[in-house]
């Protein structure tokens, strides 16, 4: 087992496990990327999935935000779809367009062209070697957070081939062919259970399982084709980490859009919940209190477009909403492109100053 620097801030896990903390933990999802002209650069010389497949460049990029702002989570820098490149489809980051797949999966008998039971230390040890050696490189300075998409988000590209508003060919799937579609959802949810642990085997301290994908599910499909996957995810992970000898780590589902889906996430192995912006905190920590679950978020992205000051009140006003126990600030989605590092950074400055006096 690799020898890790200590960790000198451990906020993010004490918050995830509901612990008593001396400020509010915060980090931002898309933290490392397009808005900062130091990630530009790189991207300038580099493909996107080079960087993704590169260590030391991930590692960079990785830390190029902490340098910026007081953090206090890292996020290794990757992608959802290196799993479908796992399995053998191509993805193309298209400049303007974003991922694209050459060869979507079109009918089912499209499921027999994957490698259905990749190696996956061989096809994503680059993830693996990245999170090793930004640990190394944080030196202990904040956690580092390993993540993976979910299995009906990762469908739904797989199917649509790029993305999409309403991801209608992947919904389909579920009504016209919903065995395979499930069976599908499957080999995707094998390999990320592998893939989670071997990131925290690497040196990942937190996980993330994005189900970026959920609001475009009704109720009745979230319950048959996501949720039944996200809890088995939790639970085997866990008990695959405890089997190896190996500690568990703080796992969080972010169910973008999936409002009706709270109650059932907060009755799941994940120790914490990420929420958008549209959920209401004050009713989501009476839920996540009541199961003793933590919750991230959720401050609408698109409040950073507003001046310092409205960063600043709005910020104050969400973290007096969800209190100071079991919470981790967040935004309710990732950065934007086009937003200013300097207004991300009132935000995590924001969240510090009207939580550090608090009684916790």
């Amino acid at each position: 087992m690799t020898s890790f620097p200590p960790l000198k801030n451990d906020l993010l896990l004490r918050a995830a496990r509901c612990e008593k903390v001396e400020r509010i933990p915060v980090w931002a999802m898309r933290q490392a990327g397009r808005y900062l002209p130091e990630f530009r650069e790189v991207r300038s010389k580099h493909d996107f999935f080079t960087i993704c497949r590169t260590p030391e460049l991930a590692c960079e990029v990785t830390m190029q935000p902490l340098r910026r702002m007081d953090l206090d989570a890292a996020i290794i820098f990757s992608d959802i779809l290196v799993i479908p490149q796992a399995l053998g489809m191509t993805v193309e980051m298209k400049p303007g367009k974003g991922p694209t797949f050459p060869g979507p999966l079109l009918l089912p008998e499209d499921i027999k062209k994957l490698n259905t039971t990749p190696d996956v230390t061989a096809e994503l040890g680059y993830v693996f070697e990245a999170i090793t050696l930004t640990r190394q490189k944080l030196e202990g300075k904040v956690p580092l957070i390993g993540f993976s998409g979910a299995p009906w988000t990762l469908m739904a590209y797989m199917i649509e081939g790029q993305s999409s508003s309403t991801f209608s060919k992947a919904r389909a799937w579920l009504y016209r062919y919903p065995e395979e579609s499930k069976s599908l959802l499957g080999i995707l949810t094998n390999v990320i259970i592998d893939y989670l642990v071997g990131q925290v085997k690497a040196g990942a301290q937190l996980l993330q399982l994005f189900e970026s994908h959920a609001g475009i599910l009704g109720a009745k499909t979230f319950n048959e084709f996501s949720l039944p996957y996200l809890k088995l995810i939790a639970s085997k992970v866990k008990s695959k980490l405890s089997d190896a000898g190996h500690a568990t780590v703080p796992m969080t589902v972010f169910a973008k859009d999936a409002h009706y889906a709270l109650e059932d996430l907060v009755n799941t192995d994940y120790d914490v919940i990420g929420l958008d912006w549209t959920i209401d905190p004050i009713m989501a920590s009476k839920l996540a209190s009541s199961k003793g679950k933590a919750l991230q978020g959720n401050l609408d992205p698109a409040a950073l477009y507003g001046s310092e000051e409205s960063i600043a009140s709005l910020t104050k006003a969400m973290v007096k909403q969800f209190g100071t126990r079991g919470y981790i600030a967040n935004l309710g989605h990732g950065m934007y492109p086009d937003m200013v590092p300097e207004h991300l950074k009132k935000f995590v400055d924001a969240v510090h100053t009207c939580s550090e006096n608090s009684e916790n």
